[in-house]
């Protein structure tokens, strides 16, 4: 699997996947914490058609001038049947690294899908501030899980290996237990949940969804 801007500033990805059979591979433009592979430009990727078998992307897409000339290309090292999950800001304060060029809605994950010809299995917007979460005042995302198409007669790729659906059942399980704390958290009024620790259960919950299909 790779992860596309994958410098880690306050956060990676990597832990999600960090287990057996499941080789992660991190990419961005600039070396630096988090990353295994430089490019030297964000629309073309070093690697073989239908080659991937998850990509994930979360808070780089809005620095990307014509992101969906990557995502063109995402989709193509992507394998038959195998998964985009895209977290790009729908709302937030600009952030040069080094262009800050747009937020994201579910009609543009709509149309990114209709125009590389893959299916959007879910998406899902932060369409306003969490109440007491002071992060989520400034800041919401839109979540995007994508899936390319299966070619009639094909097998599915390695996403279906075992250490990927051993993560995704830590994950479910993981994200119940989250939701029943904030249940009760949420009931005492005194909701502090910290935006950073949202989006690996939105990946988790995700995954549980289209595995358990």
């Amino acid at each position: 699997m790779i992860d596309i801007g994958s410098y880690d500033v306050n956060g990676s990805y990597r832990t999600l996947f960090d287990l057996p059979g499941v080789s992660y591979v991190g990419i961005d433009l600039e070396s630096g914490p988090g990353v295994d592979l430089v490019l030297s430009s964000p629309y073309v990727l070093p690697l073989d058609d239908q080659s991937v078998d998850l990509i994930v992307s979360g808070q780089a897409f809005e620095h990307v001038e014509y992101f969906w000339q990557s995502f063109e290309e995402m989709h193509r090292v992507l394998k038959p049947g195998a998964m985009i999950f895209l977290i790009a800001p729908s709302r937030g304060l600009e952030h040069k690294y080094p262009q800050d060029c747009w937020r994201f809605y579910p009609d543009g994950y709509r149309a990114l899908a209709k125009y590389v010809g893959c299916e959007l299995l879910e998406v899902t917007t932060d369409w306003e501030p969490i109440e007491g979460d002071i992060a989520s005042s400034e800041w919401g995302d839109t979540v995007g899980v994508f899936r390319k198409t299966v070619v009639p007669g094909t097998i599915r790729g390695a996403i279906d290996d075992d250490p990927l659906r051993s993560r995704v059942d830590e994950l479910e399980q993981q994200l119940k237990e989250r939701t029943v704390e904030l249940a009760a958290i949420q009931q005492s009024e005194t909701w502090k949940l910290g935006y950073a620790l949202t989006q690996p259960l939105r990946i988790g919950r995700s995954l549980m969804d289209r595995f358990s299909h």
